[in-house]
């Protein structure tokens, strides 16, 4: 039995009794949402508050500048609806798009900051169009509390702090050491106070004319500009911004257990998560909680989810995804049959699921600079979305207060193999790079809402979303226990976790098994939030690896 994990007392779990919450990576952050849902607003209506807040208290993960996916309950229809808000390169751009001068794939630190590495915009655009759906207060009314932050200050958190701080190349661009340099000289400390009116300002022009705002007009002539500037210029143009158009349509959603569990179609990576339910549905994890065996099938559905998902995700636009073949019963069967009862073997090869086609291994770095929030409402409509600018500070380059994007680096390097097989995730104009961001909601089997959880982590996200996953539905722990578990991420040979959280004996009894525990690095830590519905109310919890709370009334 695992041990009883101990919150922070900022993250113990919300009373129960309530009927509306938000749980969020800032303090800030969750009172906006909430202010929002009391003035009689919708869950997407107080998303779009988060938002505006987390991009301003929160930039190294999010914001104007980034992208989103987004799954929303409607509770009187029961429906779930996918939001693609992810980022697409400009017309111009070939899979060569990050190949240096010698025909060899540049460096990544490089390309990270260089101008080629921002895709347009989609974070404002999706949400948007999902106010304009299931909204209930003027889209112009929601920005209020991001203004007055922006305006009159706010303290500066300490993971803004140490990210400012940090070695990452972005954190090294003339505009970030700008922003973030006190006036005596020294980098902003946590709890200084932090402006930012250009983006009060920006906030000012999205509320009175909505996405435009950024992809028409004079911001979208400073974005172009500052994107064509440096010895690696972007090929981003006024009318690639103009044409951009967020997506939605119904989730993907899947049985488990006695729930239904819905995330994003491809790019994202939400149907890779539901492979890997679907697989550890064929096992009985449920009876070992928190022990080596539950542990041991996790890491080795893990290594199978990974292995399809890195050889044949992409943006479904412009390459066939086998997501039915992935999820087909008899293919979830035969894989699961691949999981040795006794000893890890070794990595697993791609499957082969109906409609998967010829492929190339993939070559995608997926640094972390990303964050997820869930809200419900008290009509019971629930939001789970994951936001990003990619690396932290995106590609470190600042426009209209907010940080432009480095989305295009989660593409491949390298669009092909030695053989000449395409890539799923090579770079192509207007396409979508590949995302393992997966909101999810879980339903019961008459529609009714279970759960809204999710988490940032590049790559990591779909262990450690499947991890709260199976801590919620097949142990049956509280939403807070849940998410403050140990994380372990396995893929190939490769097994990252966090060696000194598992209760006594797991680490031990895992090698014994040839699952032998590292201590990182693998990639950017989790954030899971998430709400559950009880018979007692609402029951929120927020990653104390993060700053975050849930709270509700």
């Amino acid at each position: 039995m695992a041990r009883e994990p101990q919150a922070h007392p900022a993250r113990r779990p919300a009373a129960a009794g309530l009927s509306a919450m938000v749980a969020a990576a800032n303090p800030m952050a969750v009172e906006a949402g909430l202010k929002v849902l009391k003035a009689g607003g919708s869950a997407v209506d107080a998303a779009v508050a988060v938002q505006a807040v987390l991009g301003l208290v929160e930039p190294q993960s999010s914001g104007l500048g980034g992208g989103a996916f987004m799954t929303v309950y409607d509770a009187r229809t029961h429906r779930v609806t996918a939001y693609n808000g992810r980022e697409t390169a400009p017309a111009a751009a070939t899979p060569q798009l990050f190949y240096g001068p010698d025909g060899k794939p540049m460096n990544r630190g490089q390309a990270m900051v260089s101008g080629r590495s921002a895709g347009v915009p989609g974070a404002i655009a999706m949400l948007y169009l999902a106010q304009r759906q299931h909204g209930r207060l003027a889209w112009s009314t929601l920005f209020a509390a991001a203004e007055r932050l922006a305006d009159d200050g706010f303290p500066a958190p300490r993971r803004m702090a140490e990210a400012a701080s940090s070695r990452a190349p972005q954190a090294a661009q003339p505009d970030a050491i700008a922003y973030f340099t006190r006036p005596d000289g020294m980098k902003i400390q946590p709890g200084d106070t932090m402006r930012n009116p250009a983006y009060a300002a920006t906030l000012r022009k999205l509320a009175a004319e909505g996405p435009k705002a950024l992809l028409e007009g004079p911001i979208a002539e400073q974005i172009v500009a500052r994107l064509h500037e440096g010895p690696l210029p972007g090929s981003m143009t006024l009318q690639d911004l103009a044409a951009y158009r967020p997506k939605a349509g119904p989730a993907v959603c899947r049985p488990y257990r006695v729930y239904v569990v819905c995330v994003p179609p491809a790019p994202s990576g939400g149907p890779a998560v539901l492979e890997g339910l679907g697989i550890l549905g064929r096992t009985d994890i449920g009876a070992h909680r928190g022990d080596a065996e539950g542990w041991y099938l996790f890491s080795q559905a893990s290594r199978l989810m990974y292995a399809d998902r890195d050889r044949y995700f992409g943006d479904p636009d412009f390459v066939d995804v086998p997501t039915e073949g992935l999820l087909e019963p008899a293919y979830l069967d035969a894989r699961a049959r691949l999981i040795d009862p006794d000893r890890a073997g070794p990595p697993p090869a791609p499957g082969n699921p109906r409609g998967a086609g010829v492929r190339a291994p993939d070559h995608t770095a997926e640094p972390g600079g990303t964050t997820h929030f869930a809200i419900v409402d008290k009509a019971g409509n629930a939001v789970s979305m994951t936001t990003t600018v990619e690396s932290a500070f995106g590609d470190g380059r600042m426009v209209a207060g907010f940080f432009l994007n480095n989305q295009l680096t989660d593409f491949s390097f390298e669009p092909k193999d030695s053989d000449g097989a395409p890539a799923a995730n090579a770079v192509a104009g207007g396409k979508r790079p590949r995302s393992s961001m997966a909101p999810a909601i879980v339903l019961d089997r008459k529609g009714r809402l279970v759960a809204a959880v999710g988490s940032p982590g590049g790559p990591s996200i779909l262990a450690f979303n499947l991890k709260a996953l199976v801590a919620l539905l097949d142990w049956k722990l509280p939403m807070q226990e849940a998410l403050a578990l140990p994380n372990l991420i396995a893929f190939g040979n490769f097994y990252a976790s966090e060696p000194a959280k598992f209760a006594p004996g797991v680490v031990e009894g895992l090698a014994a098994k040839g699952v032998r525990l590292t201590g990182g690095p693998f990639g950017e830590g989790s954030g899971l939030h998430g709400i559950e519905v009880t018979p007692q109310g609402l029951r929120g919890g927020a990653d104390p690896r993060r700053e975050g709370i849930a709270k509700g009334y």
